[in-house]
């Protein structure tokens, strides 16, 4: 009898914090074959930077939803090419504006084309607790995502107070009141997902998804090479931040290399080892290509020297 592969999508919208909570669950199974298929929407990939490892297979796919028509053949080849190495667990980490409610096409595409080499797992959905209320009133894709997931995770618990936690959990139970809630503080779950039989129930079926090329959001990458400060840094973000659904990336300030992370107000810096021959943020725009003039101006009266954005 051959072993299937225990396959998990990780879904939640931008920023919820799907990284964090993969790299938890990769450190507990550094003995085991694991890959990771990771998508963003900007042409740059800041994820799967994060997570690499000498270890991990890695696929990432980018400038666009897996979900949507125009990356349809490359998510398939993943899922083949990773099946066709043998691995114990495969994960795939989405895009945060991705709506996974035609899962269920691929993976019969997938065993059409290599036979029945993959135990689907089930989707597990991280809510933003702190900007999750904003989000739903705002995005489709947010309660996409919560009705075709088998387990929520609410993170940034320690951030909120009890009043707009049992909010949280009111909302994602009139949009999913079958699914299983589970809490996050500091970015740390007690609960271990691997044990659980999210697909106990299986009631998630599968709809035509809302993403399109015709919808798929702007995506700019800024790239300077050179050195700012913090502050220099900070004063740009704050302009451009209002109309961005998510910035990061990795910049050279004056302390050393920082990776980047911008979830609506908030701007958050992490000190990191990695070393990149340029200064890189990927922007994701809520207004389209009209963005561009606007981040053009902030950076040249705070900084003042050329950068690229393409």
């Amino acid at each position: 009898m051959i072993n299937k592969t225990k396959l998990y999508l990780f879904t939640g919208f931008l920023g919820a914090g799907k990284t964090t909570f993969l790299t938890s669950i990769l450190n507990e199974l550094s003995d085991r074959k694991v890959g990771v298929i990771m998508n963003e929407f900007g042409k740059v990939g800041i994820d799967g930077a994060i997570i690499k490892k000498d270890d991990l297979e890695l696929i990432e796919i980018n400038r666009g939803s897996i979900f949507c028509s125009c990356l349809q053949l490359s998510f398939v080849s993943a899922l083949i090419e990773m099946a066709e190495r043998n691995m114990e667990y495969v994960f795939v980490e989405s895009s945060g504006l991705a709506d996974p409610s035609n899962i269920g096409e691929f993976l019969e595409v997938v065993e059409v084309a290599k036979g029945d080499v993959y135990e689907y797992s089930g989707a597990i959905c991280v809510v933003d607790g702190v900007n999750f209320l904003e989000q739903i009133e705002d995005i489709e894709t947010v309660e996409r995502q919560l009705k075709f997931c088998n387990l929520v995770i609410i993170s940034k618990v320690d951030l909120i107070n009890k009043e707009i936690l049992d909010k949280v959990i009111d909302k994602i139970k009139e949009i999913n009141h079958k699914v299983e809630i589970q809490k996050a503080t500091h970015g740390k779950l007690g609960y271990n997902i691997l044990e659980k039989n999210l697909m106990e129930n299986a009631w998630v079926g599968t709809e035509e998804t809302t993403n399109s090329p015709e919808n798929k959001p702007k995506t700019l990458t800024l790239t300077y090479d050179g050195e700012i400060t913090k502050e220099s840094l900070i004063q740009f973000l704050n302009i451009i931040k209002k109309d961005s659904y998510r910035i990061k990336g990795f910049f050279k300030l004056e302390d050393g290399w920082n990776q980047v992370d911008v979830v609506n107000r908030r701007i958050d810096f992490k000190h990191t080892d990695k070393e990149e021959s340029s200064s890189q943020l990927v922007i994701i725009s809520k207004i389209g290509p009209q963005i561009i003039k606007p981040i053009f101006n902030a950076w040249e009266e705070i900084v003042g020297r050329e950068m690229k954005l393409r």
